[in-house]
């Protein structure tokens, strides 16, 4: 089992597996202003490919387009081969889990085009997960990244 690497985050600078999906915000190659909202659905590999202005990815006509690939990768970096595959449930048979083993492992049925929904919620955890970056840096908590309710003291 391979770790998982650090990713270089211009071509795909938010990726997670969350809401039963494999989902995402992939750069556009051709125009620097335009992203792309990318998911894979886990068991179904539905996928959605459209721009953060709703409007649908043209490679993603009947199969997984190219930034749906990108994703996939760099999932696989970020999290690992192995965890990815039990995420999206996907059986490699005989062969080590890898970005293009999973990819043609999920594509080789045919996949649905997925609901394009959970576009909105994604690019909005993406610019969300932005602003943290315009902080000034600081010692103080935030309460929004407080994940555990303090523990009280057993007296």
């Amino acid at each position: 089992m391979s770790p998982a690497r650090p990713r270089k985050l211009a071509k795909v600078p938010f990726v997670e597996l969350a809401d039963g999906r494999l989902q995402g915000v992939v750069s556009s190659g051709s125009d620097i202003e335009r992203v792309y909202v990318s998911s894979v659905a886990a068991g179904s590999y539905a996928f959605a490919c459209s721009t953060n202005n709703n409007r649908p990815c043209g490679g993603a006509r009947g199969s997984f387009c190219n930034h749906i690939r990108a994703l996939v990768n760099e999932a696989v970096l970020q999290y690992g081969a192995e965890r990815v595959a039990r995420y999206l449930r996907v059986e490699t048979g005989d062969q080590e889990p890898s970005a293009p083993v999973l990819t043609t492992a999920m594509t080789s049925t045919s996949p649905p085009q997925g609901d394009t929904a959970a576009a909105a919620p994604v690019f909005s955890r993406f610019l969300r997960h932005l602003a943290y970056l315009e902080l000034a840096p600081a010692t103080a908590p935030l309460p929004e990244m407080q994940w555990f309710p303090p523990t009280r003291a057993v007296a």
